[in-house]
């Protein structure tokens, strides 16, 4: 019998009792019947309307409200994923997904027993670098979560260039003169359905955690810098990405999206606004998709700055990395080749680089590949941590995820083997759904019963600790800058080496200077 770490949210009498919202439930705009989970403790409804289809002439529009309908609209079938390249999003139980630009739905998962509970919310936002991927993943199932005591929601966000893109013509479109982040708007739009609706799911809209992995992170990054999200949501989580992205990069401004968004319109023989409209959707993705844009009013400045400044959204936050981060990523190089990306992307910090990664021999040069970008993306969430933190309101969480699944990883859409404790493969754990075919052991069902008894503490208080888990001590620079070891057990360790957090500063401190 396994051993579990104890959460103060674990529901453990109701495992055996029928969740009582087995009948309609009153939303805003209808009533919806859910369907029993694999446990029928678990309710879940599945393809809920957030937002109207953004197709025709709503196409780049900011989400528009759903109508209403009459009588029970059936929970029962996951709505269809955004549209994304063929085979990007995976499948559901071995049958390929339903795809369609038609696709602002989202799902919930509660085992409350009526609608006057009121159980903290977790709010999941899927990776998927904003072209891929949908809130019907099988490994992010919210069965699990929603037996330890929390109400789970997972979305779906348009994507690519259909969930980032400016144009001037949109731009002057707009009432606000901005055009761009649409993607955002999405998941801002879910959060309010959330916010108007959780209550009949026995969920508390006053306890919402925000959640992702990957881009899922980024966005969430993004919406904590927003000014457009105030009260929506009260913590974040996230999982191996920040506003940055995964390293520390540059975000676009409007004039530079808008530019791109011209070329990418007439890549595809589009002149006008008029011309994309009227273009399918499987077109519109041949443009390349960029990411968030400090558009002037979802972004109004660079969310860098925003965050130097303090003027984030005042919440707790968790946040972290892994171990093998770049064995997603990475492509196998040469020592001469490895050498030149430097130069070209570091300029007069590539000395120091290379200082700390070495690139002396191809071995040499495919080691540092991988330590640095596991470093850059600790520096990234690392650096979140520590402004978040700067105004001594807010609590950072800072972990280092190093457990190693059992082998049966596939190989990455970048080349690389996904090996080791790679990127995302915390999520597994953290959703409890250690799925088939793997042969899970019994040490990873306790890792993710740990990690997943974290997260749900952390949903309910902004506090990930609990009866009978190790202490996890928040972020403090001045103390010594520990990080939580997510390993085989769980423990405090060190944080990034000093070379290391001083290079990716003075990077950072560097970026806009191109």
């Amino acid at each position: 019998m396994r051993l579990l770490a104890a959460s103060a949210l674990t529901l453990a009498t109701a495992v055996s009792i029928p969740a009582a919202i087995d009948t309609p439930v009153h939303l805003d705009t209808g009533m919806v019947q859910g369907i029993p989970g694999k446990d029928p403790a678990v309710r879940v409804f599945k393809g809920l309307p957030f937002a109207a289809p953004p197709v025709g002439n709503l196409r780049w529009r900011a989400p528009q409200p759903v109508a209403h309908w009459e009588g029970v609209r059936k929970a029962d079938e996951f709505g269809p994923m955004c549209m994304q390249a063929a085979g990007r999003g995976g499948a559901r139980g071995g049958a390929p997904a339903k795809m369609s630009e038609d696709c602002l739905y989202l799902n919930v998962w509660t085992a409350a027993k009526s609608a006057s509970e009121r159980r903290p919310v977790l709010f999941w936002i899927h990776p998927g670098g904003y072209t891929s991927g949908s809130g019907a993943a099988p490994g992010t199932d919210g069965e699990a979560l929603a037996k330890k005591g929390l109400v789970v929601v997972t979305i779906n966000y348009r994507l690519g260039a259909l969930g980032f893109f400016a144009y001037p013509e949109l731009t002057k479109e707009s009432d606000r003169n901005a055009s761009g982040n649409y993607a955002l708007m999405d998941q801002t739009a879910a959060l309010e359905w959330v916010h108007k609706n959780i209550a009949g799911f026995g969920g508390d809209p006053k306890r919402v955690t925000v959640d992702g992995d990957s881009a899922g992170a980024a966005s969430i990054g993004n919406l904590v810098g927003s000014p457009q999200t105030k009260g929506l949501f009260q913590r974040a989580i996230a999982e191996s990405g920040a506003w940055l992205g995964l390293s520390v990069a540059h975000t676009n401004t409007l004039a530079e999206a808008e530019q791109a968004g011209v070329k990418g319109a007439e890549s595809i023989g589009a002149h006008s606004l008029a011309d994309l409209r009227a273009k399918p959707a499987a077109e519109i993705l041949k443009i390349r998709g960029g990411g968030p844009i400090v558009d002037g009013w979802f972004l109004p400045e660079d969310v860098g700055k925003v965050f130097a400044e303090g003027k984030q959204l005042d919440v707790p936050v968790l946040l972290g990395s892994n171990k093998d981060e770049g064995t997603f990523f990475a492509r196998p190089t040469t020592a001469a080749a490895y050498n030149e990306q430097i130069r070209r992307r570091y300029g007069d910090l590539a000395d120091q680089y290379l200082k700390i990664y070495p690139g002396n021999t191809d071995e040499e040069a495919n080691a540092s590949q991988l330590a640095a970008f596991r470093d850059e993306l600790g520096w990234v969430m690392r650096n979140w941590a520590s402004l978040q933190t700067k105004t001594g309101r807010s609590k950072a969480y800072l972990y280092y995820f190093t457990h190693e699944p059992p082998a049966g990883n596939t190989a990455s859409p970048r080349g690389g083997f996904g090996s080791g404790a790679t990127h995302g493969s915390e999520a597994a754990y953290v959703f409890e759904n250690l799925l088939p075919p793997r042969p899970w052991t019994e040490l990873d069902h306790q890792v993710a019963d740990t990690l997943s008894s974290y997260w749900a503490n952390f949903a309910a208080t902004g506090n990930p600790n609990g009866k009978g888990l190790p202490e996890w001590q928040p972020f403090d620079k001045k103390a010594g800058d520990r990080r939580m070891v997510l390993g085989d057990k769980a423990e405090m360790g060190p944080g990034l080496p000093k070379a290391q957090v001083e290079f990716f500063q003075t990077k950072y401190d560097k970026r806009d200077q191109r």
